[in-house]
């Protein structure tokens, strides 16, 4: 018989959820069974799938020990990186880092260790808020997640229940999500919000717009305010009412205004000429429109969190770009 004994990062799990984890070497199905047939317990009583585990509980696993296996810990992996973030903001259950356009958000088939996720892990590792040897079920992650050639605010958490909490939030639309973009074109209005529908090819990982409801089609709103508007391109800022994949840049490009440097919604060969290597498009601001300042964010509340404009690459192509945009935390 095992023993395991539900820490802090654990609970607030199914069973079931905690289990895929903990035991990875046990098949689902035999889970199940074993769940089922009182083979697994908690605290010495049957216990259903879904039961919700709390901090002090203790699992009985009268199974084989070769489904426990031997996990390979990343420990190894973690100090051998030498950590490369821009911290933006920190506090003892969340870090929002400033991630740099070009670089992976999570891991692919090439690139396993050199990515935000694996910088943010070696980060809080070397800091000793962060041992993989010491959980069971939880490791950081990420919150939010923004594309390889876009750069700005990605929000990490450092422990299980502000994971919860702030991917609840999100799914909410509790945060106030504000990008800086350089557009094709000058602008003929000075605001404006966009209503259309948007649709998902994850194959071919691209998006089409339509100003019509079309079956398969979900609904998107972007807001726009012109900041300044120099030669034949715009400056915006650009709040995200609804996220979804690609809005921004899908939306632009359907008006008629595609993104300086993107090639995938517009044509990009003489931006790259420009040094146009990414997309002109940058998460700069997040505020935390929390409806109360109950629970383990609360005290986040009406916070707002921003980068330098000096940092937005591209705002420098514009006269006095990055002064204007540091006006706006202002208003």
């Amino acid at each position: 018989m095992r023993i395991i004994k539900i820490k802090k990062n654990d609970a607030g799990q199914r069973l079931d959820k905690f289990l895929s984890k903990a035991v990875s070497g046990l098949p689902a199905s035999l889970m199940y069974k074993y769940i089922r047939t009182k083979k697994i317990k908690v605290n010495r009583k049957r216990a259903e799938q879904n039961y919700f585990l709390c901090e002090g509980d203790e699992i009985q696993l009268f199974i084989r020990d070769e489904f426990f296996g031997s996990p390979e810990k990343d420990t190894g992996a973690l100090s051998r990186i030498t950590p490369k973030i821009s911290v933006v903001y920190e506090d003892e259950n969340i870090i929002l880092c400033n991630k740099r356009p070009g670089v992976l958000v999570h891991e692919d088939d090439g690139a396993s260790d050199n990515t935000l996720i694996m910088h943010v892990k070696a980060y809080l590792y070397r800091k000793g808020e962060y041992d993989p040897e010491d959980e069971q079920s939880f490791a950081p992650a990420l919150c939010n997640r923004i594309d390889r050639n876009t750069g700005g605010i990605v929000i990490a958490a450092k422990n299980a229940e502000a994971l919860r909490v702030m991917n609840r939030k999100i799914k909410d639309d509790e945060i106030r999500k504000f990008y800086i973009c350089a557009v094709h074109g000058r602008m003929e209005s000075d605001r404006e919000t966009l209503t259309a529908y948007l649709k998902k090819d994850a194959r071919n990982n691209t998006v089409t717009v339509s100003d019509k409801a079309r079956d398969g089609y979900k609904n998107i709103i972007t807001k726009y305010r012109t900041l300044t508007r120099h030669g034949d391109s715009s400056l915006l800022e650009v709040e995200l009412v609804t996220g979804r994949t690609h809005q921004i840049r899908a939306h632009m490009a359907h008006i008629g205004h595609p993104l300086l440097g993107d090639g995938k919604y517009g044509v990009n060969r003489t931006d790259r000429e420009k040094g146009y290597k990414y997309q002109a498009l940058y998460s700069y601001r997040l505020i935390f429109d929390f409806k109360d300042d109950t629970g383990a964010l609360g005290y986040l509340r009406g916070r707002e969190v921003s980068i330098d404009a000096r940092d937005i690459w591209f705002a420098s192509d514009f006269p006095q770009g990055a002064e204007i945009i540091e006006s706006l935390k202002k208003n």
